[in-house]
């Protein structure tokens, strides 16, 4: 039998847990049909809660679940690298514990992985349910990466992804520390099925990702799979450049033919405080890109282990 190893991410969610495997094992005789067992791998990223707790409920019951904890929170990013380091399946497949990836379109999903696709991606063609301010800047997000990135990153993008073993070991082969899993799987290639679905709202608990975890997130995307930001640092210098040389000009044209002296402090201060903000940002720019690559040189763990079952 080939094995499908499920890897799910986990923070404080000990409401959750049991119904997501409870839904999950209602594909079983979608299993048996296409003799494939399985291995579900919770991944405990630092709970505070009793989420370690609820797993190890599950792994007395069933001993095909398995169970990763973090001796803190390392983020979503590290805990998908950890099952997919933790994973021995032909296929694996990641979704979020909260039921927003929906366990029922397993099937469909593995058909077309028989087809002869290497993934099978999921995309919500929907934002019911969430802030409209959110629904907004998410789009821009996607947009904005469209226009400034070579590396494919679809509008609406789940985690949720069935992938061969072979696209597996490429992911695992990218050992950055800054991670954007959703641009590496783009980078990585291989072919690729798309499947929509209807948003599904959260049955129980909260969400982790506030409006600015979400920003500092999409912004660890951009940098990490562009360099656009720097090229308009750049743009910006120029232009700024040529605006002052302008200006130098008019100034003396217009003091040595009309006497005309030069605006008083007001405008000048307006000008200073403009160039210096332009100026400001653009360091930011590149203090980011070299914040990055200072933790990359750092070669620190991506995630530290602190109990495995």
């Amino acid at each position: 039998m080939k094995l499908l190893s499920v890897i799910v991410p986990c923070y404080n969610e000990e409401e959750t847990v049991a119904d997501f495997y409870a839904e999950l094992i209602k594909n079983k005789p979608f299993f048996e049909e296409k003799e494939l067992d399985y291995e579900i791998i919770y991944i405990d990223d630092g709970s505070k809660d009793g989420t370690v707790a609820e797993i190890k409920k599950l792994h007395e019951r069933d001993e095909r679940v398995h169970m990763v904890s973090f001796s803190r929170n390392f983020g979503k990013e590290a805990a998908m690298y950890a099952g997919f380091e933790q994973a021995k399946g032909e296929y694996v497949v990641t979704m979020d514990v909260d039921l927003q990836d929906p366990p029922s379109l397993l099937p469909e999903m593995f058909s077309h992985i028989e087809a002869g696709y290497d993934s099978v991606a999921t995309r919500r063609v929907s934002r019911k349910g969430e802030p409209p301010i959110r629904s907004f800047f998410a789009r821009l997000f996607y947009r904005l990466m469209h226009k400034i990135s070579k590396t494919e990153i679809v509008d609406g993008a789940r985690d949720y992804r069935l992938m061969t073993r072979q696209m597996v070991d490429a992911i695992l082969s990218v050992k950055e520390y800054n991670r954007f899993t959703k641009g590496i799987y783009g980078w990585v290639g291989f072919r690729t099925k798309w499947l929509e679905f209807e948003n599904v709202e959260r049955k129980k608990g909260e969400t982790k990702w506030s409006f600015w975890k979400l920003f500092a997130y999409s912004l660890e995307g951009i940098m990490a799979f562009s360099t656009a930001p720097l090229a308009f640092a750049s743009i910006m210098g120029i232009l700024f450049c040529a605006l002052a040389f302008v200006m130098i000009i008019v100034i003396i044209v217009k003091t040595l033919a009309f006497g005309d002296p030069t605006s008083g402090w007001p405008s000048m201060i307006c000008i200073l405080c403009l160039i210096s903000g332009v100026q400001l940002f653009c360091m930011g720019i590149i203090g980011q890109y070299l914040a990055k690559a200072y933790m990359e040189v750092k070669e620190r763990p991506i995630y530290i282990c602190k109990e495995k079952i």
